[in-house]
């Protein structure tokens, strides 16, 4: 790789990528989604934005696919709708982004040639884990509009290496934390809480147990799948192998921010009860016996640098932590 472009350049685990590629000495396309604000996203905090190629446009748009993908030698394509409660809502916009934009990425790289795809797909396909720790070969199950809208992009990706050989991995992260996150997620939300000084944070449901890891962790799996030719064709866990529940990482929150707040369950941020994924759990042996992955951060050293992170009232002011971010 010399010439890359990252889709969802914008968010939260793209930003990441973008400063991760740029310090491996990459030159980077970065997307953006359109918007008449002209406002980069994330990419407006990146270290590196003065060395990348910011774009602006959407990946619903077949032809704008193809004319940023010009020159490029890879593409990492992680622009998505992902917050779980707004697909309840709004579930044909899942299907047009996260389905239709990865159809416009495929068909592009195989009408330029020569691009290697790296397409996001997301732990949640799984569902709650009818076996542990979830390996590859895990049914699919499809909780959410969310979650069926990843699972067809999965499907339309594949394809695209089954029907024409497109050199693509489906790269399947679990639950990623850290800088920068959405406050739809519960990590930050709880952060952001607490260090705005509230003494009672309100939750859906606690007991589901997730394996997180830390954004550098998940963008180094990433670059790795990237530059490891035995990938082609397969779909490939990145996680930690560590199972926590929700509670016990809110709790470990409060410690580490020598917290008193109380927990408090609110109704209307409760998935439905067939919606909600009670267990995730990764085998990451696949992307080991790959390429030699090992997460670097383990729990309580990714949320000491995502809380030193939101303390910069800089970073907090950036957050209203006092509404419900679906």
């Amino acid at each position: 790789m010399k010439n890359v472009l990252v889709t969802g350049a914008d968010g939260f685990i793209g930003s990441h990528l973008v400063d991760l590629l740029v310090s491996k000495g990459l030159k980077v396309r970065a997307l953006s989604q359109y918007n008449s604000f002209n406002n980069w996203g994330w990419l407006e905090d990146v270290k590196c934005l003065n060395e990348i190629e910011v774009v602006s446009g959407d990946v619903r748009d077949p032809f704008y696919c193809k004319e940023i993908m010009q020159d490029v030698d890879c593409v990492f394509h992680l622009a998505a709708l992902i917050a779980i409660p707004y697909s309840y809502t709004a579930p044909q916009s899942y299907v047009e982004t996260n389905v239709t934009g990865t159809l416009n990425i495929c068909q592009a790289a195989k009408e330029l040639g020569g691009i290697r795809v790296i397409h996001t797909s997301t732990s949640e396909v799984y569902g709650t884990a009818q076996y542990v720790p979830i390996d590859e070969k895990h049914p699919l199950q499809p909780q959410s509009p969310y979650s069926a809208s990843k699972i067809g992009a999965d499907a339309m990706a594949i394809s695209y290496f089954n029907a024409f050989e497109l050199p693509l991995t489906i790269a399947r992260p679990f639950n990623t934390y850290g800088p920068r996150q959405s406050a739809r997620a519960v990590i930050p939300t709880i952060i952001s809480q607490i260090a705005n000084g509230a003494k009672e944070i309100k939750l859906g449901d606690v007991s589901p147990t997730r394996d997180f890891n830390y954004v550098t962790d998940t963008c180094r799996g990433f670059i790795e799948l990237a530059n490891c030719s035995d990938a082609v064709g397969k779909t490939v866990n990145i996680g930690s192998n560590y199972e926590i529940s929700v509670g016990d990482t809110l709790n470990l929150i409060k410690d580490l921010m020598k917290s008193d707040v109380t927990f408090i369950t609110e109704d209307q941020r409760l998935r439905p009860e067939k919606s909600e994924v009670f267990r995730l759990w990764c085998d990451n042996s696949l992307i080991n016996q790959l390429t030699g992955f090992k997460p670097e951060f383990f729990i309580e050293d990714g949320l000491r640098e995502t809380i030193t992170w939101f303390l910069n009232p800089e970073n907090l002011k950036k957050y209203k932590s006092d509404i419900y971010n679906t």
